[in-house]
């Protein structure tokens, strides 16, 4: 680990065109804000070259162009590799974390419908704990929770803030299909699963909202560092938002 006096970091390549710039091994709130942190400030400040940056647990993942970083680097750096360049780069981008202004967490607002057929594995997620499906719902939705990172498919959430008391196991033989919508408890985390897929998160219930939308400038509704707040609804409320949604989705592509 290399230490500039204000926080301890990592950097290793990623194939040819890509660093990996790590501050820890461990999935930690404080770790976490520092990725989200260090994305942000390469978000709104590039350096020439770069394509992109993914913030992850404990790390951001920052992906250029070889060719356009030589182009744009001067005279005296020309005898490194490409990749040191970057390196040193980013080194000097680290030394402005402090001083770059927290996250602002944006906070979205998640309704769910608890249970049924939109959450079938609710009742072994409340007899693990031995509460009512109804106690577990509500301590579900009463959470304080963050999106971690997105990943496994595009748009899904790994969203951190879940009671202990609800931590559950994932089941012992995944799903071949998830419906899209479908919130779910992963060990310590819960999750949204944007679109249909396998897994095996235990599902305890289900959202009207898309999460992933194509059609936008930003597809995925969340992003990394989202405050999230789970809205309990019922099967009619449930229906009115999906009817909204599909709405709205219909006029987006006229």
């Amino acid at each position: 680990m290399e230490h500039n006096g204000i926080v301890s970091y990592e950097l290793a390549p990623l194939g040819d065109s890509a660093v990996i710039v790590r501050f820890g091994d461990l999935i930690d709130m404080a770790v976490n804000r520092l990725a989200i942190s260090f994305a942000a400030l390469l978000e709104n400040e590039p350096f020439p070259g770069m394509i992109e940056c993914v913030p992850s647990y404990a790390a951001v993942a920052v992906h250029y162009d070889p060719v356009a970083v030589l182009v744009a680097i001067d005279e005296a750096d020309r005898g490194e590799t490409i990749g040191d360049i970057v390196c040193n780069i980013l080194r000097r981008r680290l030394l402005r974390l402090q001083a770059v202004s927290p996250h602002k967490a944006r906070t979205v607002t998640i309704p769910v419908c608890y249970g049924g057929e939109f959450g079938p594995d609710l009742a072994f997620v409340a007899s693990h704990h031995d509460m009512s499906e109804e106690e577990a719902a509500a301590v579900h939705a009463a959470g304080t929770y963050t999106v971690y990172m997105i990943g496994f498919v595009p748009g899904f959430p790994y969203i951190g803030g879940l009671p202990e008391r609800l931590a559950t196991p994932r089941r012992s033989s995944p799903r071949t299909v998830v419906p899209a919508g479908s919130v779910g408890i992963g060990g310590a985390q819960t999750g949204i699963y944007p679109l249909a897929s396998p897994g095996g998160w235990q599902l305890i219930g289900r959202t009207p909202l898309r999460l992933l939308r194509p059609e936008e400038r930003s597809p995925s509704l969340l992003a990394a560092g989202d405050a999230i707040r789970f809205e309990p609804i019922n099967r009619e409320q449930y229906e009115a938002y999906e009817c909204e949604e599909n709405t709205s989705r219909t006029e987006d592509m006229r």
